[in-house]
């Protein structure tokens, strides 16, 4: 190959560029000759020279002239021909600029190039314009979650410019991860390389129906998918396109577009792909009548439809509904495009999904927040006398700023405040603001993540009419999607604490006066499970409910399945006296009960080693186990759910589930324990709720049964039932 170099090393460019078309064929096994008698290409640009020539630069990420390689501090690069080729990564990623070519007239079919670098439609592209206007573009291959620095090989078809005389910019406008472009080899070829990538297929669509139904593979290539409507994007987002069989459907819902001409546009799609063919529009989501009867679909914990879920957010209670809102990716089974699902329930149990709340947009995807019923329309959102639902959540763009949202309707349609953001990005990462009012002062409150010199901070700011926000205080050393709410001790409402949560679900408890938080414990543990996160509370609860509840992230997978991740069970908050200090409890809410379908009951008796299993008959996919019990000194009781060993030692006051281990002291002497098995997920309660383990976990098919036994010394049991549950979806 080095022979080959130094004769190309002496040939005029397009020479050059006629050769290495014909390598890159042969070297693709799409040819037999590497060069044919077609006439040559007509290299626009190869990059090979000590400076940009006619091209004219502005900024500063293009530097001088081409690069020859890797620039400092960027990962190792190859696929561009020759010595030399465009990089606008000459002061890293934050550098910004522009390269545009002179103008030159179409004179071939095709025009094709290399490229690398990042995936940011608009950002980091390679435009061709036609009269001022852009034409066709390009995007790099990487995007935020990971890439090579490999330039790959795509092409446009001009046939429809030729003749016309056109200009080529390559635009770096992004200065986050992968804010930077690579550019070599443009050609114009009325010869087309197969098994190039495509940019920019387009397919026009009359909507005529509810759902666009889109193939998805996992683990295939992410490309962004935009749909426009009158030549305005209103969605775009990334989706990893089956170019084959797909592994399920997403669904994109064209109710906002019904009878209008809109156009799906695609970048990077193999020509060979058959994802734009298989695309069709339905009345139902496509094979529906699997949703909720998958394999791995929890049955009494919350999952969408299609896609991934993480965090809970704008939680709230209104008019004789419960609104789940959370953070979603409708087109993929990872982490991504965060959209605001939306669920609702009456009951706490049975939940209904709804179409999207908020889409991303140019601020960026929707990241977490919170939402409240504003009773005295203090945002002037409300119509016809009604309060509006507000919610609050980080846009996360280049900035990351707080912006609001709104329901004038109690939840059924959504609009973003013209004035957004409401918050400027403070300082660092700042995420999940958390608003409630605050009776005493007539304020809103908000509790916000702010990043502030590597260290983690809540910062308070206060509101009166949820646009104008006013720094209040901070507390140091918690970690994202703060919660913060007021509990009576013990029961009592004249004796109330102020409880803040971070993520992780530890916690303090303390005094608010309305701008400032002063803490009376230490941090203290929340769950000791693995997979529990980001849980929030539901505001607005009615005066005469009383009750704090909140809701999870489950971090349950779900593998094989159109859907990933689930929402934890509600859990009712109290605050509790105990010898150690205050303490957080959490226990299942009351509701749940609605699901129990047969019971199987043992009874109070005192179990001795060796003794039978007293729940021999006690079978069933869901379960839900309750026991109280008082254990020998020195003795175990081992409780096995479907093949999953809980077991309590009373020596340690230690409960071990599934290998996990946790505190669980006895409470007067005595153990209060609350299980519930789900197909992919555990929630575990004890010692009157101080002690919570959730995990993930998969029980083994052939496994229904439930267990008993003790060692070490007998058992006296007060209360032992197991309950086969039923599902949330029928």
């Amino acid at each position: 190959m080095s022979n080959v170099k130094s004769v190309i090393a002496n040939l005029r460019p397009r020479r050059v560029a006629w050769l290495m078309a014909g390598l890159v064929l042969v070297s693709q096994g799409l040819a037999k000759t590497a060069l044919t008698a077609e006439p040559p290409d007509l290299v626009i640009e190869n990059f090979e020279g000590t400076n940009f020539g006619g091209w004219k630069a502005t900024g500063d990420a293009f530097g001088n002239g081409p690069a020859h390689g890797a620039l400092p501090n960027q990962m190792a690069l190859d696929g561009f021909l020759g010595r030399g080729f465009a990089s606008s990564f000459h002061r890293g990623d934050g550098s910004t600029g522009k390269l545009t070519s002179p103008s030159f007239k179409v004179e071939r079919k095709y025009i094709q190039f290399l490229i690398g670098g990042g995936g940011f439609d608009g950002k980091t592209c390679l435009n061709l314009l036609s009269e001022g206007k852009v034409v066709r573009n390009a995007t790099g291959p990487n995007t935020r979650s990971g890439g090579s620095e490999h330039l790959e090989w795509q092409s446009w078809d001009v046939g429809d410019l030729a003749g016309k005389n056109v200009v080529l910019e390559i635009v770096d406008l992004a200065t986050e991860g992968w804010g930077h472009l690579s550019i070599d080899q443009i050609t114009q070829t009325d010869r087309k390389i197969t098994g190039l990538v495509l940019n920019d297929v387009a397919l026009p669509i009359k909507t005529e129906k509810r759902y666009l139904n889109l193939p998805v593979k996992n683990g295939a290539a992410k490309r962004t998918l935009r749909l426009q409507v009158d030549g305005k994007t209103e969605r775009e987002f990334e989706i990893e396109l089956a170019d084959g069989e797909p592994d399920w459907w997403a669904f994109l819902d064209l109710t906002p577009f019904k009878g209008k001409p809109v156009v799906l546009r695609v970048n990077k799609l193999p020509e060979n792909s058959r994802a734009m063919k298989m695309i069709e529009q339905t009345d139902e989501v496509k094979d529906a009548r699997n949703i909720y009867h998958e394999a791995l679909r929890p049955q009494f914990h919350f999952s969408p439809r299609r896609g991934w879920n993480n965090d809970p957010n704008g939680m709230v209670f209104y008019r004789g509904e419960y609104h789940l809102f959370f953070q979603h990716n409708p087109y993929g089974w990872d982490w991504g495009n965060m959209h605001w699902g939306h669920a609702v329930s009456r009951d706490l149990v049975h939940w209904t999904e709804r179409p999207e709340a908020l889409y991303p947009d140019q601020t960026g995807m929707m990241y977490s927040g919170s939402a409240v019923v504003d009773w005295k329309n203090t945002s002037g959102f409300g119509r016809n006398g009604q309060p509006p639902l507000v919610m609050i959540y980080t846009a996360a763009g280049d900035q990351f700023t707080q912006c609001l949202a709104y329901s004038p309707d109690g939840g059924q349609t959504f609009a973003k405040y013209d004035g957004n953001p409401v918050v400027k990005q403070i300082t660092g990462g700042n995420r999940d603001p958390k608003i409630f009012w605050h009776e005493p002062t007539g304020r809103w409150i908000m509790a916000l993540w702010v990043e502030q010199e590597r260290k983690n901070t809540i910062r308070f700011l206060t509101s009166p009419n949820l646009k104008d926000w006013t720094m209040a205080s901070e507390v140091n050393d918690f970690f994202e999607c703060p919660d913060f709410f007021e509990l009576p001790m013990d029961g009592n409402p004249a004796n109330k604490k102020w409880v803040l949560t971070a993520a992780n679900s530890e916690y303090e408890a303390g005094a608010f006066d309305g701008h400032k938080f002063t803490a009376e414990t230490s941090k203290l543990p929340g769950q000791r499970g693995d997979g529990f996160y980001a849980a929030q509370t539901f505001s607005d609860l009615p005066a005469d409910d009383g009750r704090r509840i909140q809701i999870g992230w489950l971090r349950a997978p779900s593998p094989g399945m159109p859907f990933n991740q689930c929402m934890s069970l509600p859990h009712e908050l109290k605050l509790l006296s105990t010898p150690d200090g205050v303490r957080l409890t959490r226990q299942p809410v009351r509701e749940l009960a609605r699901l129990r379908d047969k019971a199987f009951e043992a009874g109070s008796f005192t179990l001795k080693p060796g003794d039978a299993n007293p729940l021999v008959k006690a079978q069933g996919e869901q379960l839900e186990l309750r026991a109280e019990f008082e254990p020998g000194q020195d003795g175990e009781v081992c409780f096995t759910v479907r093949g999953i060993p809980i077991t309590y030692s009373a020596h340690k006051q230690e409960l071990a589930v599934n290998g996990h281990r946790a505190p669980a002291p006895l409470r007067k002497g005595k153990q209060s324990l609350i299980i519930y098995l789900d197909r992919t997920a555990l929630e575990v309660f004890a010692s009157d709720g101080l002690t919570y383990v959730p995990l993930p976990v998969i029980p083994k098919p052939d496994a229904s049964g439930v267990e008993i036994s003790t060692t070490g010394a007998p058992t006296k049991f007060s209360q032992l039932t197991a309950y086969r549950l039923g599902s949330i979806w029928k």
